[in-house]
């Protein structure tokens, strides 16, 4: 059984920094997409960043050069590490997991229906 716990969380000053964790379970498959998902109260949800199985990563261009996604395969665990945070980066923030199905440019789909697994998610409120 799959199962992905996001955690890291919380309400910060626009500015600051938070780092999500997702602890990923029963999930064998070699090759393979992982990202973040978010979802504001009224807006459609929005692939924020992924990475393959081969490392390669991808970010949409709102978050571009404030987050960093990564994965420690050796502790099972994906993360998102977010930097100079704005009010508009308010939303739930899913962890998810699907196969590697790319998108042009090599890099993996943000088409959210393709990633089969996800998590609860964990809010994050950023404040001005």
């Amino acid at each position: 059984q799959v199962q992905l716990q996001e955690s890291g969380g919380g309400s910060v000053q626009a500015g600051g920094s938070l780092k999500l964790s997702c602890a990923v379970s029963g999930y064998q498959y070699k090759t393979y997409c992982m990202g973040w998902f978010r979802q504001a109260p009224g807006k459609e949800r929005e692939g924020v960043a992924t990475i393959a199985s081969d490392g390669r990563t991808s970010y949409a261009d709102s978050v571009k050069g404030r987050f960093t996604i990564s994965q420690d395969n050796a502790k099972n665990t994906l993360y998102l590490q977010m930097n100079s945070l704005k009010p508009e980066d308010t939303a739930m923030y899913y962890c998810v997991a699907g196969p590697r199905i790319m998108r042009s440019g090599g890099y993996c789909t943000t088409t959210s229906g393709i990633y089969n697994y996800w998590g609860q998610g964990t809010q994050v409120t950023v404040s001005s």
